[in-house]
């Protein structure tokens, strides 16, 4: 598959702040003093209330200019990664309709949309989006709006925006030529695909897709971390600083990435979109400095890591545990087609991981919630049918999904099934609660609009069933619970890698590249 990556419009909004906090330090003021840029060129900083500026374009002086320091960046890219330069990168100008058919073709083509959208009925299920929101439509609109640059792997090119400046190119240039380097030490083509694209069918099928689920969301966090990493020690060049002896410049992006007046369909897109969009650049880009600092040694956070990449959102977001080769949390999967086969078709089956959770415990609790929640993940898992008798295969009543996840404490369990439940009548209507049937305490059984809710607590782990008969839902209860106890039944011994729920949005939106979002408020 054709790898292409879009930068955002970038590169002023954040040497503002860097500057602002590069200057908390002493540096030589000689460095520092910049000649003023021309009216044409200049960009102030964005407010609320600033209007459209009408668009302008490169011209072929500037664009002369602009190609030239195409070697002098891949070189500061190449010092700053010691990732080797092995071949130069071919770069040019591109105007706005050939992003918009690139959007538009990527759209068609690409394997992470094709799943990103067929997965849309199962995030509305999940309740993450809301079940009228239109998500391709809304991702032209969003993509339109953030796109800058990208990088295309399978041409070895840099296609920079014709109507965006010189000056704030150059920036950008750097983030989006590390990924050239990237490409040149791993082929990014083929490193980055190790999920399966195809439909789970089979016990067999259903144990690679949880096995290998979350490898390319963990990758693409890796790559955008790294080039994150270049781009910032670039702005940070003239001041003589870097991104290991400015910490401060880390806490300060990363908290306000997200913060942009500019973009106002952003704003409006669904908290899965908005975090989905800044995972690679936020997550990555404090991964990889936590490598840089723990291993004073860029061969180590660059090419190492390459070599070795994380493996799950889990690994990014906690890096010592990467460092340290620690276990990744993996449930286990046992063969639940001769339950459902008669009733459903197979529809999608994946990792529930830790960033998913950050995601759900947000949406549904808040954020005081998903801080609490979210580091007691220690697992878990999804499988989403489509009942065969359905009429209308568009809607979540078609869907029927099974959830289980699995809690460091019995607490943490407790919390995530009260917040869960909580929700219920948010996501349905009709929302009853059916004592009468329920067969312990352990078990909550509520009656919606779409079929019975089935949630079991069994010490740290808990079951949910959305939509599945009573019957089926027990059955299913069983086996899944009894897996976790069943060596037999596991799904990885050797893990060889693994997909979120939410990772085919990761890694389609980061597949075109950063975007304009990963910006800290000026």
């Amino acid at each position: 598959m054709q790898l292409k990556r879009i930068a955002g419009l970038v590169a002023l909004a954040l040497i503002f702040s860097l500057g602002a906090t590069a200057q908390t330090a002493p540096a030589d003021s000689s460095h520092q003093q910049q000649n003023p840029p021309s009216p044409q060129t200049s960009t102030p900083p964005r407010t609320t209330q600033d209007q459209p500026q009408p668009e302008t374009h490169i011209t072929p002086e500037q664009a002369k200019e602009l190609f030239s320091s195409v070697g002098t960046i891949l070189q500061f890219a190449s010092d700053d990664s010691k990732l080797p330069i092995k071949r130069e990168v071919k770069s040019k100008l591109i105007t706005r309709p050939e992003v918009e058919k690139y959007l538009v073709d990527k759209l068609n083509d690409d394997k992470d949309a094709k799943r990103m959208e067929r997965e849309e009925i199962v995030l509305k299920k999940f309740g993450l989006i809301d079940p009228d929101f239109q998500l391709r439509p809304f991702l032209v609109k969003l993509l339109d709006e953030q796109i800058a640059a990208f990088y295309d792997s399978k041409t070895k090119t840099v296609n920079l925006l014709d109507w965006i400046d010189p000056a704030t190119q150059k920036p950008v240039m750097a983030h989006e030529l590390t990924h050239a380097l990237q490409d040149q030490r791993v082929n990014l083509d083929k490193w980055e695909e190790q999920t399966s694209d195809d439909l789970s069918h089979t016990y067999t099928d259903d144990l690679k897709h949880v096995a290998t689920d979350e490898d390319d969301t963990a990758r693409d966090a890796v790559l955008e971390g790294q080039a994150m990493a270049v781009f910032v020690d670039y702005s940070l060049r003239p001041m003589h600083r870097t991104l290991r002896d400015s910490p401060g410049v880390i806490d300060n992006l990363v908290e306000n990435m997200s913060d942009d007046s500019s973009s106002p369909v952003l704003t409006r897109a669904p908290l899965l979109l908005q975090e989905s969009l800044l995972f690679p650049y936020k997550d990555g880009l404090k991964f990889e400095a936590t490598l840089l600092t723990d291993s004073k040694d860029p061969e180590v956070a660059f090419g190492g890591v390459l070599d070795r990449p994380p493996t799950s959102s889990y690994e990014i977001m906690n890096p010592r545990a990467y460092e340290h080769q620690a276990k990744v949390p993996l449930l286990r999967m046992p063969d639940i087609h001769p339950v459902i086969d008669a009733q459903y078709s197979p529809y999608d089956i994946g990792v529930m991981g830790e960033f998913d959770v950050r995601i759900l415990a947000e949406l549904f609790g808040g954020n005081q919630a998903a801080n609490e929640l979210t580091p007691e993940w220690d697992g878990g898992i999804y499988y989403a049918a489509q009942k065969k008798s359905a009429a209308d295969k568009n809607s979540t009543s078609s869907v029927a999904l099974l959830y289980l996840s699995q809690w460091k404490s019995e607490d943490a369990a407790a919390d995530f099934v009260k917040m869960y439940v909580d929700e219920l009548s948010h996501k349905y209507s009709k929302v009853t609660r059916d004592s009468a049937d329920e067969a312990g305490e352990d078990e909550q059984i509520y009656q919606t609009n779409e079929g019975p809710v089935l949630i079991v607590t069994n010490n740290n782990d808990v079951f949910i069933s959305e939509s599945f008969d009573l019957n089926v839902a027990r059955k299913l209860q069983l086996l899944m619970l009894s897996a976790q106890q069943d060596s037999g039944a596991q799904v990885a011994a050797d893990r060889v890698s693994a997909n979120d729920l939410s990772g085919s949005m990761v890694r389609f939106m980061a597949g075109c590249g950063m975007m304009k979002a990963a910006l800290p408020r000026h």
